[in-house]
């Protein structure tokens, strides 16, 4: 199956997707996804079966234009400013043809063969002007799928029509036109359309921002000199060259130099991280200091930032359930206003026997009908809320997960690298009385270390030699060990069941360890504890999710003991241990009973559990497996992301319940007061012009109210107590690198964890140490000290 994204043309309103869906769905298709507020579609569909030509003309056939998507940012700015012309234009020659149409009402005395045809003249360049009502709204009406230009093509025509009839067969036909209201409709439609535009494009601003992260133009090496080219011409393996202040235009490996790279617009890390050779870079960074070659791996819509932005966009296309109440009503709306205005007309033409006066009431209908708010209401949140998720280190990949996360009940975790910082370190080592425990490391770190497992990484580190044994016949159990053979003799490293050690006893075992244990032809020669501290922000997390009432669940491969101590320090309410993956996910399909169940794990061993869960979430996006497996993907490795993530769902679901809510209101209330129901009793009437206005204004509403999403801000923000604590007040730092090299030379120090505020002068350190180390360090790194409290 391919995801293609087209661009639409000709879509006004929800009824206008509807159609387009109606009509591609016929095609033996997978899915599809129509968006109105950026006129795009994303078809999921299989290739043997259709093509994009099928696509396209089945959306022709529903009487729209349909191209596969292309980057056409100067296209579309010159198409707006085309339109704000014709709509100035238009506006201008509205004035004057009011002033003759109501000349009367300024006590002006103009010749009614000249009136007359001042008026059809004006008319006739504001209908030119604004044809494109005309031309999509009888096509659809032709197609029989009506939309909201339907109306607005029916009301000026009906307009046009009686008043051209009126000059022939009436001698006073002066005070019988319509033909400014013809012009009205369709300049105050503009005008509405317009604006609404505008909100529209404050919706996208967060999808633009990440745009605009990578750079138009890039320097490559070939043939040993510099060369400016477009960064879409750049090809894996060219070397780039990235300068001071420069952004990262691919994802790469650094050959040479080295620097600071700003990944805060990715990864939320305000910090800037060093950058030497062989490390890798990506795509949108910024280089805050110093000057790097790099080979890029990745370009184009390969980055991890085309990737981010293809999420964000697919989020925003796509539609929450909730959407379905507007897409049902959509359906039949215009057809059903469109026989309303006939209806209206003709009682009130029986009733009052004035057809001038009827067809008033009629075109009025028509004009203030409006199926656009009601196809607004959903996808200008979704697109507000994904934006302003994206913005806080939450990529969302779907509006229904949006959704489903508001009615959370029960959150499970993994315990590696989610709720504890993800990396082990070796506490301990014991032995029996024949195994040495330098011996015991090193047959431990020759077989770890063919293994990609974080307790892997521990044991590496421990054995910090590049002196390995040569082992032969490896094999990974996952979540139980590994197996290999070193000089004839197998070897077994993990829990106590697979390493074949129920009979081991070990003096000192502390709960909060992970325990390896070794064994040597089914003999145990020792155990490696192993210790990974839990992120104070974890505990925070959970300590607000258990007050929103929310059941907190942990899920590990690890040990009881193990288990029972994170749940004794972060206060889990639930723990399960010794885990295969397969375990995770029956649990999980179990707690689903009992309401909507959120997994949180690292997407690698808990893709399983990520897939069964009602919304899956991957903390850190570093590997293709969880943006894959996970519905939501937290950038950062912080769990009060996900109190973020729940209540920013249910200020979105609020907010699309306000628009619908509104959207429906307007037409109930709003509709009948222009059929005429008031003016019996009360002589209210809404005129054709107003009707045109009001209908304009309840989409811009809908938007409006959308875009207050914009404001939002995290309610829940981790703020962790320092002890000892010290402010230095520097003097000499300049600019992002001068911050650097503070920072670097403070967290060299022992047991020290600095941050530099570049704009107060000054850094902030937490540590127990002296006042004079502390001033020797930063005045080594080239800088003056000016106090320190």
């Amino acid at each position: 199956m391919e995801k293609v994204k087209f661009d639409v043309t000709g879509m006004s309103c929800s009824a206008c997707v509807s159609h387009v869906e109606k009509s591609v769905s016929k095609l033996p298709i997978e899915n599809i996804n129509v968006n109105l507020l950026n006129n795009s579609m994303v078809v999921t569909f299989d290739r043997s079966k259709t093509s994009e030509n099928d696509i396209i003309e089945a959306v022709k056939d529903a009487g729209y234009g349909a191209t596969v998507h292309t980057e056409k940012t100067e296209k579309t700015k010159k198409k707006a400013d085309v339109k704000l012309i014709k709509l100035i234009t238009s506006f201008c020659l509205l004035l004057p043809l009011m002033i003759v149409a109501m000349g009367h009402m300024f006590s002006l005395h103009i010749d009614p063969v000249l009136s007359v045809s001042i008026q059809v003249l004006l008319t006739a360049v504001i209908v030119i002007l604004n044809f494109k009502y005309f031309t999509s709204g009888f096509k659809s009406l032709f197609k029989l799928s009506p939309n909201m230009d339907t109306l607005i093509a029916l009301g000026a025509c009906a307009s046009i029509i009686y008043s051209v009839a009126v000059i022939f067969v009436s001698e006073n036909y002066i005070h019988n036109l319509y033909f400014e209201s013809a012009a009205m409709i369709l300049t105050f439609v503009s005008v509405g359309k317009y604006f609404e535009s505008r909100s529209k494009a404050k919706t996208t601003e967060a999808i633009s921002k990440l745009i605009n992260l990578s750079p138009d133009k890039t320097t490559v090496l070939r043939n040993g000199v510099e060369t400016v080219v477009p960064t879409d011409e750049v090809e894996v393996s060219d070397i780039v060259i990235i300068r001071s202040g420069e952004r990262i235009p691919v994802d790469g490996v650094v050959i040479e130099g080295n620097g600071y790279a700003d990944e805060s617009a990715l990864t939320g890390e305000s910090m800037p991280l060093e950058k030497n050779k062989d490390d890798d870079v990506f795509c949108g960074t910024t280089l805050s200091g110093g000057y790097i070659k790099v080979k890029a791996e990745k370009v184009k819509g390969d980055t991890t930032l085309s990737k981010i932005i293809a999420l964000v966009e697919e989020a925003s296309s796509s539609k929450a359930p909730i959407a379905k109440v507007a897409d049902t009503v959509s359906k039949f709306f215009v057809p059903v206003i469109i026989a309303l205005a006939i209806i209206t007309t003709v009682v009130w033409n029986l009733t009052q026997n004035d057809f001038s006066t009827a067809l008033s009431f009629g075109i009025a209908v028509l004009v203030i009908s409006c199926p656009c708010a009601l196809g607004l209401a959903t996808p200008t949140a979704i697109m507000v809320a994904t934006g302003v998720a994206a913005s806080n280190s939450i990529l969302i990949k779907s509006s229904q997960s949006l959704e489903i996360l508001s009615k959370v009940k029960n959150v499970v975790f993994d315990k590696t690298g989610t709720i504890t910082e993800g990396k082990p370190q070796v506490s301990q080592i014991l032995t029996t009385n024949d195994t040495d425990k330098i011996e015991l490391l090193k047959i431990a770190a020759s077989i770890e270390k063919m293994s990609l497992h974080p307790l892997a990484y521990s044991i590496m580190s421990a054995y910090k030699d590049d002196d390995y044994y040569e082992v032969e016949d490896f094999d990974t159990v996952i979540s139980k060990g590994l197996s290999g053979r070193i000089n004839g003799d197998i070897y077994k490293i993990g829990n106590k069941e697979f390493a074949n050690t129920d009979n081991a006893e070990f003096s000192v075992v502390n709960d909060g360890f992970t325990q390896l244990f070794i064994s040597k032809n089914d003999e145990t020669i020792g155990l490696i504890l192993v210790s990974d501290k839990i992120k104070d922000s974890s505990k925070y997390a959970i300590e607000k999710l258990n007050e929103m009432g929310i059941t907190t669940y942990m899920l590990t491969g690890d040990n009881e003991s193990s288990a029972q101590y994170v749940k004794e320090q972060t206060g889990i309410s639930h723990v399960y241990s010794k885990l295969m993956p397969q375990d995770k996910e029956k649990i999980i399909c179990s707690l689903k009973e009992s309401g909507v169940t959120v997994m949180v794990g690292d997407g690698i061993n808990d893709s399983p559990a990520l897939i069964s869960a009602d919304v899956g979430i991957a903390i850190g996006a570093g590997t293709d497996i969880a943006i894959d497996s996970a519905d939501i993907i937290l950038t950062r490795s912080d769990l009060t992301d996900i109190l973020t993530a729940i209540e920013l769902s249910k200020k979105t679901l609020k907010n699309i319940k306000e628009n619908l809510f509104w959207a429906f209101i307007y037409n109930v209330i709003f509709i009948p007061v222009a059929a005429g129901v008031l003016y019996p009793t009360f002589h209210i009437r809404m005129q054709p012009m107003f009707g045109t206005i009001a209908m304009s204004l309840s989409s811009i509403c809908v938007v409006s109210n959308a875009l207050r999403l914009k404001l939002f801000k995290p309610k829940f923000k981790y703020k962790e107590t320092k002890k000892n604590m010290k402010t230095i007040i520097i003097e000499g730092m300049m600019c992002p690198m001068c911050k650097a090299h503070v920072e670097k030379a403070l967290n060299a120090l022992e047991n020290v964890s600095a941050t530099v505020d570049l704009e107060n002068k000054s850094a902030t350190v937490q540590g127990e140490v002296s006042d004079d180390v502390l001033k020797k360090a930063v005045e080594d790194a080239g800088y003056t000290v000016v106090s320190i409290s």
